[in-house]
């Protein structure tokens, strides 16, 4: 499962990535953890991220793409991830469907939060007063006026993605005003119904029953097919039955066994050999035991 959470800041993305981890056994890829990641394990895109970073720049898109295509290689992205942070743009969206395309891979679902975000800066200026209220210090980054600031450049840069995977039918929309165990199950309902989703739980069950489904055809099949191999050892052997009738009384019972054993031989290549000798034997008395009665 690949997935993409989109939705202001303070909608509550980081939580629910976590119990989307949590319950489906997939990573959660941030730009920011990769970057750090790539610089401290000094990879040639890592290095060319530092030297950019030191120097107060902002990271080129084709560098984070490049970090991302590195993570999801990864032996624990195999079974999924959720991009956080990433794409914030439409280019930059563009390039992750180009990579993942190259790849063979495809996003499941990117799922908006969608909340009221005046509700949101209110929201934030209670926390920030009753921090003062209990003595303590504010975060600097976590004012109403940082917020509004935040808000703005989402709905210039990221908010334009909605349409975006709207329109490649992507997108799976979820109030995220609700309550937070609300919004979980809300998402993992979206999930399920779609067919992206399946508790890492289940998986093993899932592929036991399959393998155990198809070790169940298996007899039958085999069952099928000796009983059609027998039908044509039967009829080879009344043909045979039927040829030695109208052979001469002395080589009526040599004749009868040489056609009986070229018919056995014929269908034995198409039948399993249990079956086919044990039709043929009893095929060979009856025609040896009618030609005798003669």
């Amino acid at each position: 499962m690949r997935l993409i959470l989109l939705g202001p800041p303070g909608s509550g993305k980081g939580t629910q990535a976590q119990r989307l981890v949590q319950r489906y056994g997939i990573v959660q890829l941030s730009t920011g953890d990769m970057l750090r990641a790539a610089v401290a394990a000094g990879t040639e895109i890592g290095l060319r991220a530092k030297d950019i970073m030191a120097a107060g720049g902002l990271v080129p898109d084709e560098i984070v793409i490049g970090i991302i295509s590195d993570r999801i290689d990864q032996p624990d992205a195999h079974n999924g991830f959720i991009l956080d942070g990433f794409p914030r743009t439409v280019p930059q969206a563009e390039a992750l469907d180009k990579l993942l395309k190259q790849k063979r891979l495809e996003l499941d679902a990117v799922v908006e939060l969608r909340v009221n975000e005046s509700a949101l800066v209110q929201r934030v200026e209670t926390r920030a007063a009753e921090t003062r209220a209990r003595g303590e210090e504010v975060r600097a980054d976590d004012t109403a006026e940082v917020l509004t600031k935040r808000l703005a450049s989402y709905r210039a840069q990221t908010e334009p993605l909605i349409e975006y995977y709207s329109e490649r039918r992507k997108l799976l929309t979820v109030d995220g005003m609700m309550a937070i165990e609300e919004v979980t199950a809300e998402i993992q309902r979206i999930l399920a119904a779609v067919g992206s989703a399946e508790p890492k739980a289940a998986r093993k069950p899932a592929r036991k029953a399959a393998l155990a489904r198809t070790a169940a055809k298996k007899p039958a099949k085999t069952a099928k097919k000796t009983t059609k191999s027998a039908k044509k050892v039967t009829k080879s052997a009344r043909k045979a039955a039927r040829k030695a009738s109208k052979t001469p009384k002395k080589r009526g019972k040599k004749a009868a066994k040489k056609v009986v054993k070229k018919s056995v031989r014929k269908a034995a290549r198409k039948a399993p050999k249990k079956s086919v000798k044990k039709v043929g034997k009893k095929a060979a008395k009856k025609v040896t035991k009618k030609r005798a009665k003669r």
